[in-house]
């Protein structure tokens, strides 16, 4: 076989020297609300069975999900819906062809972030 002759090419920039930007965080956040819906949707899913299953098994999950724990883990899903669905609404936004300049997409990106807390926080006053 011919000897294969390595060239020498420079590597592409990553994480050492790739500096993060509010549009990339927003983008995986939503990525992580959208996994995170799906585990408390099961929890959910859980608390339903139990309460078809048996009255033992449902005070058990009732417990789990009525704890401390469920109100952390009920409270972040709450976090997560409004920020999906104001991600949701600011990638219908970019669909239509709108809001793609850097500085608009910052203030989206802040707007979903400060929206969704402000948004929890009145669901919790609210509920």
């Amino acid at each position: 076989m011919a000897d294969v002759k390595r060239v020498e090419r420079p590597l592409s920039p990553h994480l050492q020297i790739y500096r993060p930007q509010l549009t990339s965080f927003t983008s995986i956040l939503t990525r992580i609300t959208g996994n995170a819906l799906i585990v408390s949707a099961m929890l959910v899913v859980w608390w339903l069975l139990a309460a078809a299953t048996s009255e033992a098994y449902f005070d058990i999950a009732n417990a789990v999900l009525t704890s401390w724990f469920g109100d952390i883990v009920f409270t972040l899903s709450a976090l997560g819906v409004w920020y999906h669905y104001l991600a949701g609404l600011r990638h219908l936004y970019y669909d239509a062809g709108k809001g793609l300049d850097i500085p608009t997409a910052e203030k989206l990106g802040w707007a979903c972030l400060i929206g969704s807390v402000v948004l929890t926080v009145l669901t919790i006053v609210i509920v």
